[in-house]
């Protein structure tokens, strides 16, 4: 039997975006042509062929397949055609002998049709549907019948008919519903993100305006008093105890402005007044308002601070030379001069927001008067101080003595005026401040950073801190000092020192173990609001790190803040001061037993020697009569 098959070639192209999908549908074409071939042989069973090869020679199936009945074993396997090759012909050779036989054509399968018997010897059958068939051809010669074909086929069904088409219809349909799932997606995000675009301008819009509202809020009020309105819906009024106010008035305004232009005069008021916004600004000073050609400002408020009156001083006469400046210019265009006199007061006021609709920062109290009578007891180009702001300033200035002078409704009150900074403490000019001028206001500012640190320590710190409390860092904080002094310790190294003491145990605040860290974090938050410069700031960092290694000081400065932080390994009352230490440890720590902690307390008292000779001369108890007291301790 002689096959000839022609099939069609599919040709994929794969992108490189979907390489599995193409490797999974090559797999189930494949799977298709090895499972459904287009031709060939049944693989499933043998069927019995009963070919009489003098009746019948051949059959043709579809176009191009020509089964040689001829050259066909008597079995052999059930032959498979593909879809296109529907179609079966039939053509019988009879003998001339054979002439008036009958044949009936008998095809079984799918589309099973049983013909009445023909006369001449030749059948075709077509659009056969895909199923296994069996065509029998039988023989009536002179009324005998003869069996002369039994010839079983299958034809296959079209591929858009095979279960891997219904497998590819199945992927296409999920790949459409995933792509209209992923469009609606995208859409939807789309949507979203021009939404979300458009609320963030608005956000932005609205963000802008606060920022714009607050500015003028700000320019109006101070930040903090503007935080506790918008907080709490109003602004209470507070007392401060030392606050600097600072009048200035310009001599013979109403003069001069009777002979100016309104406009110009306008213009050279705002000219100067503007400087001065700038310089209070420069001093953390709070501008209260200005009446006419009347200024005036206060520092110490919304924030108290010591620092205040020096502060002061320093911006009115900056406001001087300024004025000066501008006197000389005004002299040589032949315009009228602008001079002014200031006047300098320090004392307790009150402040805060008077108002409803229109709100406004002012302050009241006797100090407010008395900066008022001495501006008007002043002289033009001149700043006049009470005796109250010059004790706070004399460290600082020069001050000339006036004496007691008159004031109204106050009586005679000392005055002095200002001539310049001290001439150690001057910089590059009269009113230039050099470096020690600042690291001497920087060692009043630390009495604020005092209050406020231990205050915070006061309400932050675990009450399980026994040993590490408030109590310790206070007297490490003495001790530094202490101990820096007796070294002769320079003043800014006195500053660091100090600040270090202060700071070294903040890290508790937040955790218990590698507080030296935590203390450094808030350091770095904290200090640069008190003018910490960043090389200062880091220096005290590096006090207080070095503390994990008490053994080996790399600087003086360490030595004293080890010296200082283990001084109560030598004093007096070490007993109780080692039970607050065991109480803490077994707070954080409740795996160390007992006897561990006494030896690891044995061994910091025998390895650790006092660095500096100050702290061994003020060493109270020496260290074999503390050992003794550690090994004497009982748990019970």
């Amino acid at each position: 039997m002689t096959l000839v098959f022609a099939r069609d070639v599919q040709v994929m192209k794969i992108s490189s975006k979907t390489t599995n999908i193409a490797l999974f549908f090559l797999m189930q074409l494949l799977f298709f042509f090895f499972y459904f071939p287009a031709s060939g042989e049944d693989k499933s069973q043998n069927h019995p062929v009963l070919a009489d090869r003098d009746c019948v020679k051949y059959l043709i199936i579809g176009e191009d397949t020509l089964i040689d009945l001829g050259k066909t074993s008597p079995f052999f396997k059930r032959k498979v055609f593909s879809f296109r090759n529907n179609f079966l012909i039939i053509e019988l050779f009879p003998k001339a002998s054979d002439s008036g036989n009958v044949y009936i054509f008998n095809l079984q399968g799918v589309s099973s049709t049983v013909n009445q018997p023909v006369a001449y010897p030749y059948k075709e059958y077509t659009n056969l549907s895909p199923g296994n068939y069996l065509i029998e051809v039988n023989v009536i010669h002179q009324g005998v019948p003869k069996a002369c074909l039994k010839f079983p086929f299958r034809i296959l069904p079209p591929f858009y008919r095979t279960p891997v088409a219904y497998v590819y219809y199945l992927i296409g349909i999920i790949l459409v519903l995933w792509a209209v799932y992923r469009m609606r997606n995208y859409n939807f995000a789309k949507q979203r993100f021009l939404l979300e675009q458009i609320i963030n301008e608005r956000t932005e819009e609205l963000l802008r305006e606060k920022d714009r509202t607050e500015k003028l809020l700000t320019n109006v009020l101070p930040k903090n008093t503007v935080d506790e309105i918008k907080s709490t819906g109003r602004a209470k009024k507070k007392k401060f105890q030392m606050v600097t106010v600072l009048f200035s008035d310009i001599q013979g305004f109403t003069k001069i402005a009777e002979s100016m232009n309104s406009e110009i005069l306008i213009d050279e008021l705002d000219r100067f007044f503007f400087h001065f916004d700038s310089v209070v600004e420069k001093y953390n000073i709070e501008k209260i308002k200005t009446i006419g050609d009347a200024y005036m400002c206060a520092g110490g408020i919304p924030e108290k601070n010591r620092t205040n009156p020096v502060e002061v001083v320093l911006a009115a006469m900056e406001m001087q030379h300024y004025m000066s400046q501008l006197k000389k210019e005004l002299q040589e265009k032949n315009r009228p001069v602008w001079d002014i006199r200031i006047g300098i007061h320090t004392g307790s006021v009150i402040a805060g927001v008077i108002g409803h609709k229109k709100l406004s920062y002012d302050i009241w109290g006797d100090t407010v008067n008395t900066a008022s009578r001495m501006e008007s007891s002043g002289e033009a180009g001149k700043i006049n101080i009470s005796g109250s702001t010059y004790e706070l300033v004399k460290d600082f200035f020069i001050c000339e003595y006036r004496g007691k002078m008159p004031v109204k409704y106050k009586g005679e009150i000392d005055m002095y005026f200002v001539e310049g900074i001290r001439p150690e403490l001057v910089g590059r000019d009269k009113i230039t401040p050099n470096h020690d001028f600042f690291i001497r206001l920087q060692m009043l500012r630390l009495q604020d950073l005092e209050e406020y640190i231990l205050e915070k320590l006061e309400s932050e710190l675990s009450m399980n801190l026994y040993f590490h409390n408030v109590k310790h860092s206070i007297h490490v904080y003495t001790m530094v000092e202490l101990l820096g002094r007796a070294e002769g310790v320079a003043t800014e190294e006195m500053l660091l020192l100090r600040t270090a003491a202060l700071m070294h145990d903040t890290g508790y605040i937040m955790t218990y173990e590698n507080h030296e860290k935590a203390s450094c974090d808030l350091a770095m938050d904290i200090l640069p609001k008190y003018k910490y410069s960043e090389d200062q700031i880091e220096k005290i960092c590096d006090l207080i790190e070095a503390g994990k290694d008490p053994f080996h000081p790399k600087t003086k400065l360490e030595a004293i803040m080890f010296d200082a932080n283990y001084n109560y390994l030598s004093r007096i009352d070490f007993r109780d001061v080692a039970w607050r230490i065991w109480n803490e440890v077994k707070a954080y720590n409740k795996e160390v037993p007992f006897e561990t902690w006494k030896k690891e307390m044995i061994d910091l008292i025998s390895q650790y020697d006092y660095h500096t000779t100050t702290a061994r001369k003020l060493r109270d108890i020496d260290k074999k009569t503390q050992i003794c007291i550690i090994r004497n301790l009982s748990e019970t």
